[in-house]
């Protein structure tokens, strides 16, 4: 009767161990979770009201613009990502919102524009070479193709005839 409640108790360690080991192994398989650019806040963002507010008292709310457009109005943007990053894979982008403010010449708000990830264009770029025009040649063409070919172009010495920017 012994016997068998030691053995008992052996297996019972035996599955808390393997338990415990299963927990420590799969604890490291977690994605990473990281917050990349401006960090929204809602109420300072609905405190900026189109018509009111001017480009100082934007900075003054909300902070320097994670950049500001180049060309036609300048307009402010904000922009704010959270990145997951799968064990032993890329990181993708999980949430995105884009805030533009846009101003009128005076410079006062005319408007604030809230987007999301849904307007992100997803493009697959086909293949891992780009087309190009021309001869495609293996590596050893590539290696070896010059052999002989140096110095038979122009190996009389005379000047070059024809059409062209040193001849006729």
């Amino acid at each position: 009767m012994r016997k068998v409640s030691l053995k008992a108790n052996g297996a019972k360690l035996a599955v808390a161990g393997m338990a415990a080991a299963l927990v420590v192994l799969t604890g490291g398989c977690t994605s990473v979770s990281d917050h990349r650019g401006y960090l929204i806040d809602q109420a300072l963002i609905d405190s900026v009201q189109p018509g009111i507010d001017n480009r100082m008292s934007v900075e003054k709310t909300l902070g320097r613009p994670t950049f500001e457009s180049q060309f036609g109005q300048k307009d402010w943007y904000y922009v704010s990502q959270t990145v997951k990053t799968p064990p032993f894979r890329r990181a993708r982008t999980a949430e995105q919102t884009v805030m533009r403010v846009r101003f009128d010449p005076s410079g006062n708000v005319a408007g604030v524009d809230k987007r999301g990830i849904e307007q992100v264009a997803s493009i697959s770029p086909d293949g891992h070479t780009t087309p190009t025009l021309g001869r495609h040649r293996s590596l050893l063409e590539d290696l070896f193709g010059n052999i002989g070919a140096v110095g038979a172009g122009g190996g009389s010495g005379a000047a070059p005839q024809g059409p062209g920017p040193n001849g006729s």
